[in-house]
């Protein structure tokens, strides 16, 4: 029976049984009966609740104030000590052109974390009275990577991200959502983890919708009101997790009431998160052309009249507010760069780029059904000249891989086909190549051709693991070779790795292969060593099979302890080379051991 002495309308709960219910958190029939009691009890019998929501999971103990998300404020959460020129170098390996936004990006989000990092370790006292942060305004056209560069740095540096669009939020968060729900959000890409959280970067994209006009009337009300929303986050404010019209955020409240018998706050402070904002802001260069051509006559300067790109260069915080942002918006937003319209050979680049989403992500589906996937140069310049005709950016990209390689995607994986070429002749009538394709596909000509193709990715794929930092294989005493880096290429090719996971891959074999040494020493009290011919050919033989090469190692080191300790007792010897055909026919290398062994005593 409940207590009558207790107020809350939950009971306490013990255990876990079928109706969902688990220790401490009653189950969804138990919350609607005594909800349904409660309010019946004020206002009659009238009101009842039916409710098809997933009660919520125990919360997370970070976001309940009893794990490290409410941690001492001398403890960080943040661990980053990377330079400008390293986070723009990365950058550089994964984005084409925008040379001039990357090294923005790179320095001020750089000098953002470190300043943060700088701060703390001197104490919260060292904080300066009036902050400012490097919020950062991105202009430019649809599809010229936007997203894809701020995606690129949060990943990099290893802080949650979280992106919305500008159209969906209200001043109220009545219509649409409330601009606070991104900070919750953020939350929740931590895992919960409040002190995490507070490093992260909210991404706001088409922010040039919300701009007014110099009527205020209508929705340009409402646009405005979204600005002064963002005022506060993107400065520094207190943000509320719990949703207030969020039944599960209340019940959430009310459990932790229930436990504890005290009401908690749980908020989030926005001091230290990033805030960027993007458009496209159709218009602005209008705006800033009439300002300069009006400075030009009133100087007797001369204005060269160039393309919108070229006017877009010129933007001043000024014309933001002419385009219809008000002041104090545009003032928490110190940091513009310009990202410039792609072109034909920018997207032909970003094909050729091994690091880009659009071939990688078919070569994989493709693998998916057992096929490989190749294109050749001629191909790609074809899919870059399309993608550009449809002026959507890098987008386009994406749309007219898909409308060329579509029908290859739905018949090659009902034949026996392993790889596929694709053709410039594929790319502009996919349908009629394809019935070519199916007869021509075991000819020595397709063949040459894919060979071809497969043995320049080979060598590009080397070339980039030789210009990686692979100074900790010499730390491990692993020297690298020709043949190492032919087989990380090949894990590359094979399984889409990238080449750093590959090379770490290889190492890690060529390493436990070493490990047997140690082992089989502290075993029979005998070293043996392989040699890097004997190693490459266990990990070239076992490469796509690791449990392959324990396995083989395993039975060398059974065959050898027999053998070899019949040479030591004989002879006193006790270090052995093992060759690589010593690793290839054991029993062959042992059987010679001992005869030699046994003719030398005669």
């Amino acid at each position: 029976m409940r207590d009558k002495t207790d107020d809350s309308p939950f009971p306490p709960t013990q255990g876990s049984g079928q109706d969902g219910s688990t220790e401490g958190v009653p189950s969804r029939k138990d919350l609607e009966k005594d909800i349904t009691d409660f309010l019946a009890k004020k206002y009659g019998g009238k009101v009842r609740v039916v409710s098809q929501m997933v009660f919520p999971k125990q919360p997370h103990p970070k976001m309940d104030g009893s794990g490290p998300g409410h941690s001492d404020k001398n403890e960080t959460g943040i661990k980053f000590n990377m330079k400008p020129e390293e986070l723009e170098a990365y950058l550089d390996r994964h984005v084409i052109r925008q040379e001039k936004a990357k090294a923005v990006l790179a320095t001020k989000i750089c000098t953002h974390f470190n300043r943060i990092k700088y701060l703390r370790e001197k104490g919260s006292e060292a904080t300066p009275l009036g902050n400012i942060k490097n919020n950062i305004i991105l202009i430019g056209p649809t599809g010229v990577g936007k997203t894809f560069l701020v995606k690129l740095i949060a990943s990099k540096l290893g802080v949650p991200f979280v992106k919305g669009d500008a159209t969906k939020f209200s001043e109220t968060g009545y219509v649409g959502g409330d601009v606070e729900d991104l900070v919750r959000d953020l939350v929740q890409e931590a895992d919960g983890d409040i002190e995490k959280a507070r490093y992260g970067i909210i991404y706001i994209d088409e922010i040039d919708k919300i701009a007014s006009s110099q009527h205020l009337h209508g929705p340009d009300v409402s646009r405005a009101g979204v600005q002064r929303a963002l005022l506060k986050p993107m400065e520094e404010t207190e943000v509320d997790l719990r949703v207030p019209h969020d039944p599960i955020s209340q019940l959430e409240a009310i459990e932790r009431f229930r436990r504890s018998g005290r009401r908690e706050k749980n908020t989030l402070n926005t001091r230290d998160i990033l805030f960027i904002v993007s458009g496209a802001f159709s218009g602005l260069a209008d705006i800033i052309k009439k300002r300069m051509c009006r400075l030009g006559i009133g100087f007797g300067a001369e204005i060269e009249v160039g393309d919108e790109q070229d006017w877009l260069r010129h933007v001043k915080p000024q014309d933001l507010i002419e385009y219809g942002f008000e002041s104090e918006f545009v003032g928490r937003l110190p940091v513009i760069t310009i990202l410039e319209e792609l072109g034909v050979h920018d997207l032909y680049m970003i094909l050729k780029n091994p690091n880009n989403a659009v071939t990688n992500t078919k070569k994989q589906d493709f693998r998916a059904y057992g096929i490989d996937l190749r294109f050749e140069d001629a191909a790609l310049r074809l899919l870059a000249t399309q993608a550009y005709e449809e002026k959507t950016g890098a987008r386009a990209l994406v749309s007219v891989m898909e409308r060329a390689l579509l029908p290859f995607e739905k018949k090659l994986p009902s034949t026996d086909i392993s790889y596929l070429v694709v053709t410039p002749e594929m790319v502009r009538n996919p349908e009629e190549e394809l019935e070519k394709f199916l007869s021509f596909y075991h000819s020595p000509e397709y063949r040459k051709r894919y060979d071809l193709l497969l043995n320049e990715d080979r060598q590009a794929i080397v070339s980039r693991l030789r210009e990686l930092d692979l100074s900790h294989w010499n730390e491990q005493g692993i020297p690298l070779t020709d043949t190492k880096f032919e087989l990380a290429a090949r894990m590359v090719q094979i399984h889409g790795m990238e080449p750093e996971e590959a090379e770490e891959k290889i190492l890690a074999l060529a390493q436990r292969i070493r490990a047997y040494e140690k082992s089989f020493l502290e075993r029979c009290d005998i070293r043996i060593t392989f040699d890097e011919k004997a190693v490459e050919w266990l990990m070239k033989e076992y490469l796509d099979d690791p449990a392959g090469i324990y396995t083989q190692c395993e039975r060398l080191c059974n065959i050898l302890e027999y053998g070899l300790s019949i040479v030591r007792d004989r002879t006193g010897r006790s270090n052995f080379l093992i060759s690589e055909e010593a690793a290839q026919n054991p029993e062959l290398y042992i059987n010679q051991l001992i005869r030699a062994c046994y003719k030398s005593s005669e």
